[in-house]
């Protein structure tokens, strides 16, 4: 990986601090901008954007702060409900995961309503949340505590799934509500089904730690990792071991996420360095990464819903690169 080959961001938004954890909505925000929400140290930002990809009119990027929600610690972890919407009454609605092994549910309607419940129960740190993706009334949680937890919106428990080791990563299956998977750090992704709570398959890294995994939602059967320096892709129909495999980091890998324009198309970004973290984009069909990126101190990894495009978080700013398919 040469650092030379590079390239600067397509688009950038000058935010007021460092950018820890960015999030585009995977769900229609009922307008033509999508919903974005970054957190930092003590707030959450929440917008919508719209790229010249998708309005000939705009230059770039045109980024709009619809709210800015005060968050009692630094946030770690986003996820967005797809109640979220823009048309008919305006709903925002968030869950994020802090440090003090709380997660905070966040509604508002944009004007004078805004609620946060806080869900307690995990006893170490939270790495990673989704929604339920079809009605957005519960979510998932894995955390250090050797724990993946359902939560209902009440913000009660409804299941508790034990781990071999810390939950890195959860990810909902699109449309059967009962599948979830949980990435461990020691290297086994395993699908479980809701209704039993047991687990209906499994796949092994053969490595650890497993830093970040991700479930392609645009064709289930492929599944997603990074551990160590290299990505891992698996076919669950074919075997629990992965189906290709190469470097992609000098510094360790940190995160991966499959794009949800085309499902070929990932990216994976490296540990932050005293600098920059590296992002490369990889297609299934080609060899090497076809776009290498790099942020300073960045953290973070997002897909917009339909453009190939993602985004990661930065020192005073966010870094948008579009990729050419």
């Amino acid at each position: 990986m040469q650092e030379d080959s590079s390239r600067s961001p397509s688009y950038t938004v000058a935010c007021e601090d460092y950018v820890h954890v960015v999030e585009f909505s995977p769900f229609s925000s009922g307008t033509p901008a999508s919903l974005l929400a970054y957190g930092g140290n003590q707030y959450v930002v929440v917008g919508t954007c719209l790229f010249q990809e998708e309005d000939m009119e705009i230059e770039g990027v045109e980024f709009n702060v619809l709210r800015v929600f005060h968050h009692d610690l630094r946030v770690d972890a986003l996820a967005w409900s797809p109640e979220s919407r823009l048309d008919r009454i305006p709903t925002i609605r968030f869950c994020t995961a802090a440090a003090d092994r709380k997660l905070r549910l966040l509604t508002s309607d944009l004007q004078d309503r805004h609620e946060v419940k806080v869900m307690e129960g995990h006893t170490s740190y939270i790495n990673h949340l989704v929604f339920e993706p079809t009605e957005g009334k519960q979510i998932a949680s894995v955390s250090d505590d050797h724990t993946c937890r359902v939560w209902n919106l009440d913000g009660n428990e409804s299941t508790t799934l034990r781990l071999r080791s810390p939950g890195i990563s959860v990810c909902w299956h699109p449309e059967e509500v009962f599948k979830l998977m949980v990435a461990e750090k020691k290297g086994t992704i395993r699908f479980y089904d809701l209704v039993t709570q047991q687990a209906i398959l499994s796949l092994d890294c053969g490595q650890s730690p497993l830093m970040s995994a991700d479930w392609c939602l645009t064709n289930t059967i492929k599944v997603g990792a990074v551990a160590g320096n290299d990505w891992l892709i698996w076919d669950i129909t074919r075997s629990s071991y992965p189906q290709e495999k190469r470097p992609a980091h000098i510094d360790k890998a940190r995160l991966f996420k499959w794009s949800r324009a085309n499902e070929n198309l990932f990216a994976t970004t490296g540990c932050p360095g005293k600098i920059s973290s590296q992002l490369l984009i990889h297609h299934l069909g080609h060899p090497q990464p076809v776009m290498i990126g790099s942020a300073t101190v960045g953290s973070g990894l997002s897909w917009h819903r339909t453009l190939p495009l993602c985004v990661i978080g930065g020192d005073r700013k966010l870094c948008f690169w579009m990729t050419e398919m």
